[in-house]
């Protein structure tokens, strides 16, 4: 545990969620910036990719205040990296498949940190018949060169959902976030064009990558309700 981290465990409610705020400044100031740029897709460059991972990297820096199991938030930062790195890809047509390659490593981390326990298997009761259903819908339009890595992305999402959702605390509400962004884009890219479509998918997305950085700071507690 570092000085900071034995710091905000000593401190009041109402200093802890100060510190919290300022740590999460970088955070929010990087969001800003993304969203005032808006650089246009059909200019890709590595400035485009740097604005557009910046929000994502500076949680994995603000998770280092985080006081819970330090494996948990290893896992948390090391799926954070592998999204920064999804972003980045995903800037470029031709690096489509490689982002969702490291978006899917980034869900099996996130997998790993939501653990098992407790396993209430009665949440696949909505997942399985939803992901059959969307992806049913999707895999009609997809070329089939893609199939095979989206629906095994698919899977690990699914999978992501569930053990987010038993989790519970601010993990459920990211692991809900998470997949409304990806089902947003799957659609939009593949099978009809929505209006924000990237307004919509960018805005939940990194709210989702927030709330499941925020779990970190919470209760053991939460895991169990």
């Amino acid at each position: 545990m570092d000085a900071w981290e034995e710091g905000l465990s000593q401190k009041p409610c109402f200093s802890v969620q100060l510190h919290l705020c300022r740590g999460l400044s970088p955070f929010l100031l990087t969001c800003a910036i993304y969203f005032l740029l808006w650089i246009p897709e059909d200019q890709p460059s590595w400035i485009s990719a740097l604005v557009k991972c910046l929000p994502v990297l500076c949680l994995v820096v603000f998770l280092r205040a985080a006081r819970s199991d330090r494996g948990y938030r290893a896992l948390l930062q090391g799926a954070l990296l592998c999204s920064a790195v999804g972003d980045a890809c995903l800037i470029w047509p031709e690096a489509f498949l490689y982002g969702v390659t490291a978006f899917t490593v980034a869900h099996l981390l996130y997998l790993w940190a939501f653990g098992l326990t407790p396993l209430r298997p009665g949440l696949l009761l909505p997942i399985v018949p939803a992901f059959f259903l969307y992806n049913g819908l999707v895999l009609l339009h997809l070329p089939p060169g893609m199939v095979p890595m989206l629906v095994t992305y698919s899977l690990v999402l699914a999978s992501m959902l569930w053990r987010g959702l038993a989790r519970g605390g601010s993990a459920r509400w990211g692991a809900l976030l998470f997949t409304l962004s990806d089902s947003v884009l799957a659609w939009d890219a593949f099978v009809q064009s929505l209006p924000h479509a990237r307004l919509v998918v960018m805005t939940t997305y990194y709210a989702a990558q927030l709330l499941i950085a925020l779990s970190a700071f919470q209760s053991p507690r939460l895991k169990s309700r």
